[in-house]
């Protein structure tokens, strides 16, 4: 197996697609997604996985049950499984970050453009056991 090793700040701030699965474990998933000024990932929740973020570039809120933290380039967030929670891009940049699934929460090598593109793809796209490796 080979894992994963790559210049994960480069790859962000490179990034332009909403949402790309980079590599997919059978416990962990590293996924990219950027966030145009105004636009949301959406409310969710996550029943059965924890969620973290680091966020590269741009400026943005997080919510987490209701309560709402700003975030920027450098900070980390977790989010606990059964969390609702939802992050909104609040400046005029974009918001470029990466996130852990864990477990897994889409397929691998998912790739979505835009918003409209995962909104689209919702139900398809979950996890379905196929590993990167």
């Amino acid at each position: 197996m080979q894992g994963f090793v790559d210049d994960i700040e480069k790859l962000t701030t490179e990034n332009g697609d909403f949402r790309r699965v980079l590599y997919t474990g059978a416990n962990l998933q590293l996924v990219l997604m950027t966030l145009k000024p105004g636009e949301e990932i959406g409310e969710e929740v996550h029943e059965d996985r924890d969620q973290f973020f680091r966020f590269e570039a741009g400026a943005g809120e997080v919510f987490i049950d209701g309560v709402k933290h700003a975030v920027e380039d450098d900070d980390a967030v977790i989010v606990p499984a059964g969390a609702r929670h939802n992050v909104r891009n609040s400046g005029g940049q974009p918001l470029q970050f990466y996130t852990l699934y864990g477990p897994p929460e889409h397929k691998d090598k998912t790739v979505h453009k835009t918003k409209a593109d995962a909104d689209r793809d919702h139900d398809n796209d979950h996890f379905d056991g196929k590993t990167t490796e």
